[in-house]
């Protein structure tokens, strides 16, 4: 997560299994330092997802039913830990599994959850503002609008992102269908520069465009031959990347036989739109 293009400060941070947060120099690909979390016990636990603060100051990770703070500025095992059930059992459940801040600047963020739920928090006491449900499965994906005013949720063997009003935070403005149905894969989508587009892949190796004004789809072509489970627009630049690949099962005939993969399997590609593509046309 790229936050400043300035060389001191333009780093991303990284979460796997079993190791802490690593933050990394993005032009060097260095190592600059690690934020680590313990247990009960001791031992290092790894964070489910990650995210800094609009300031670029704090490193907001997510934990099983908690979100820790590091200062970016004090790498260690030093953070303050929130927990997101409260005292009453309301709350969050669950491994927080997705991080994402209000990009307007009101304090606000939002943190998904395996339990099926997506909290909206206030960033500087983490006090819990409302719950939303309705996703079928965990929630592997949140995202405000450019405006700040909608969230948008997708989670894990369900076919549809989810379009909330947060403003209202009642029901569902609309959804978005991706072929998501079937897989526990996180599949992320984007939204482009102008807030107008949103752009998802699925299962099907589609990638499918949308209007955010109206939740109808305008765009889509088919971007890999397996499950694309990334998809992000270029910050400026009509210009946008994909990932794609999931795991196969493949019984080999020989033990000294390779997996073969096609050209458009397991890959990631950079697409060039033309300026007009999110109005139909194709990249």
């Amino acid at each position: 997560m790229l936050f400043n293009v300035d060389p001191v400060t333009c780093v991303f941070a990284t979460t796997t299994r079993d190791h802490p947060i690593h933050l990394w120099d993005a032009s060097s690909g260095l190592l600059r330092c690690t934020y680590r979390a313990y247990d009960a016990v001791d031992e290092i636990t790894a964070a489910f997802s990650v995210a800094f603060n609009p300031a670029g100051t704090k490193v907001f990770s997510g934990y099983n039913k908690s979100v820790r703070v590091f200062d970016v500025h004090r790498p260690g095992r030093d953070f303050v830990q929130y927990s997101t059930l409260q005292g009453n059992k309301e709350g969050q459940t669950g491994i927080i599994s997705a991080i994402a801040f209000c990009p307007t600047h009101t304090g606000m963020l939002a943190t998904g959850s395996y339990s099926q739920t997506t909290a909206i928090y206030r960033e500087d006491n983490m006090e819990l503002l409302y719950v939303l449900h309705g996703q079928e499965g965990g929630i592997t994906h949140v995202q405000f609008s450019k405006d700040g005013n909608y969230l948008y949720t997708g989670a894990r063997k369900d076919p549809y992102i989810m379009c909330w009003d947060i403003r209202k935070a009642v029901e569902v403005v609309y959804k978005l269908y991706r072929s998501s149905e079937s897989t526990n894969q996180r599949i992320a989508f984007d939204i482009e520069c102008s807030g107008r587009h949103l752009g998802t892949g699925g299962q099907d190796g589609l990638v499918h465009i949308y209007d955010l004004q109206t939740g109808q789809w305008v765009s889509g072509f088919q971007a890999a031959a397996d499950t694309v489970n990334g998809f992000s627009f270029h910050p400026f630049l009509p210009m946008a990347a994909s990932s794609s690949g999931h795991r196969r099962f493949q019984i080999l005939e020989d033990d000294n036989e390779d997996l073969q993969l096609r050209g458009e399997e397991n890959c990631a590609s950079v697409w060039s739109f033309s300026y007009d593509v999110t109005a139909g046309e194709q990249p």
